[in-house]
């Protein structure tokens, strides 16, 4: 019973492990890759991406021409409604660490 253990272990370290691993790749080299639909509908949406771009990129050209500070504007905006909500998220965590210490202190 002894001898049997290190000749299951060769085989199965020179044998086993090299054909489950050819296994698989051959299995994932089957595999198809993407259909001519699913090409079709990553071309549409790359399209549409494209589109959406140049849209903005009007936007932005019109809101230059309107008003060359609109940019520092929202920023503004945005920054002073981002720090009212971390501040949000640090109260909730203070109160959060404040009942994981009573429920330490009870334990």
């Amino acid at each position: 019973m002894d001898e049997l253990i290190p000749v299951i272990a060769i085989v199965s370290i020179f044998i086993g492990l090299p054909w489950l691993i050819f296994h698989y790749i051959t299995r994932w080299k089957s595999q198809a890759t993407l259909t001519v639909p699913d090409e079709k509908l990553l071309e549409e949406l790359h399209d549409a991406a494209r589109r959406l771009d140049e849209r903005i990129c009007t936007i932005e050209r019109i809101m230059n021409a309107e008003d060359p500070n609109w940019r520092q504007k929202c920023l503004t905006v945005d920054r002073n409604r981002d720090q009212g909500l971390i501040g949000r998220a640090d109260e909730l965590l203070a109160e959060h660490e404040a009942l994981m210490g009573r429920e330490k202190e009870r334990r």
